[in-house]
């Protein structure tokens, strides 16, 4: 059973939301954070890009900045530019691209339920980024940001989402840059917020889409708290952390695709040759071809697009691992041809987000930067799924989740 709660979330203003939020920490660099946090003292990076307040090259990972984001969230809490809810609630955050709506619900997600395995993870997690993120949680005493987490879609609680949603929200607007559309809802009433809590502990599991880091790091700061505490009880709100549960058949994984810088001494014709073997090669010209189907490829080399089909026998449907693309390009084409053994640290490959476009993949070849680019299709939620239930762990860059979450709506208090 999965156990969460309601929580009395500290929130911007309505007048000042768009002042306020951002992007989330791990989506841009340091720069990019200065440039879009320039001329507004509220921005949220002001917290969880605390390093823009400090001279351009400042490392991010110093003690000072660390306590710059502890003082900046205090000062945004003193001048009410964010403001704690009164009683306990849940609140629903939708996001809405390409004309397609998600409904989230913010709740606070069990540590206890990622230590024991009921929060299911997909991914590995580098102890560097968790110390990172657990450093930010203690200095500031609270969750910042939120994870992101799916859930078995239920009736019962979309409809109770939606009898909330057909009211006004309490936020709504476009985010700039991306153009995505994010609204905000408070669910307060006792009945309500019962119901979900019942709803939520008949669910065998929740699983982490995207934010494992900060999902470890609130996990393991929450534990350390635990045992810190010669009287702890259990129902301390650092036993808790903030996740925003979407029903998983309203999420969509888009591709995630890969540059390599260089063909292992081959020439185009020998690679081509070399793909023979296991894969259906044809080829597509040079318009722009995406892969149409599990186990299709889409191959740019050379100012041409080629569709790659990998034969019978050459992965395994049973083994929800090695029945995955990542895993059949990573094997029989990374490594096998390329020698690019280790995804996380070889410096010939790159990963682009599927959001970009395929046109994005064109554009980094065509440049010189790249040689080839190879395009993927996305992995389904069930796969996510039946890998996270099978204890498996799933190859590195293998799933983009977009929209982001908009960080700054909601925060929650360890205290």
């Amino acid at each position: 059973m999965a156990i969460i709660k309601p929580f009395r979330g500290i929130r911007p203003p309505q007048e000042l939301v768009e002042r306020v939020a951002s992007r989330p920490y791990d989506v841009l660099n340091s720069d990019e954070a200065r440039a879009e946090a320039e001329g507004n003292e509220m921005s949220l990076y002001h917290i969880i890009r605390p390093e823009i307040d400090f001279p351009v090259g400042t490392d991010e990972h110093e003690e000072k900045v660390y306590q710059k984001a502890a003082e900046n969230f205090r000062l945004f809490r003193d001048k009410g530019w964010l403001v704690q809810d009164p009683k306990e609630n849940y609140y629903i955050y939708a996001q809405t691209m390409g004309g397609k709506t998600q409904y989230g619900l913010v709740v606070c997600a069990a540590v206890e339920d990622y230590m024991s395995g009921v929060i299911k993870k997909h991914e590995l997690t580098r102890r560097d980024k968790e110390e990172d993120r657990m450093k930010h949680v203690r200095v500031n005493n609270a969750n910042i940001e939120p994870v992101f987490f799916a859930y078995p879609s239920k009736d019962e609680i979309n409809k109770i989402v939606a009898k909330y949603t057909a009211k006004e929200p309490v936020y709504s607007f476009v985010a700039p840059l991306d153009g995505f559309g994010h609204e905000f809802w408070i669910i307060d009433e006792a009945s309500d917020i019962k119901r979900i809590t019942e709803l939520f502990a008949e669910m065998p599991a929740l699983y982490i889409a995207d934010g494992h880091h900060r999902s470890a790091a609130a996990a393991l700061v929450g534990d350390e708290k635990r045992k810190q505490n010669p009287n702890h009880t259990g129902n301390e709100e650092y036993n808790y952390f903030m996740a925003v549960c979407f029903p998983d058949d309203q999420l969509t994984i888009i591709d995630y695709n890969r540059v390599v810088k260089d063909l292992n001494g081959l020439t185009k014709e020998e690679l081509l040759k070399k793909l023979e073997k296991n894969f259906i090669v044809e080829d597509k010209g040079t318009e722009i071809y995406k892969p149409q189907a599990l186990h299709n490829f889409s191959l740019y080399l050379g100012d041409h697009w080629y569709s790659l089909t990998a034969k019978p026998g050459t992965y395994d449907d049973h083994d929800p691992i090695g029945v995955l693309d990542v895993t059949i390009s990573s094997n029989l084409i990374l490594d096998e041809i390329l020698g690019i053994k280790d995804l996380r640290s070889d410096k010939r490959i790159d990963f682009v987000g599927g959001i970009r476009g395929l046109g994005e993949l064109k554009k980094r070849v065509d440049s010189g930067e790249m040689k080839f680019a190879l395009a993927l299709y996305p992995v389904s939620m069930k796969q996510l799924i039946d890998i996270a239930d099978s204890g498996n762990i799933m190859p590195p860059k293998t799933t983009w989740f977009e929209p982001k979450l908009r960080s700054g709506l909601i925060i929650h208090e360890l205290v």
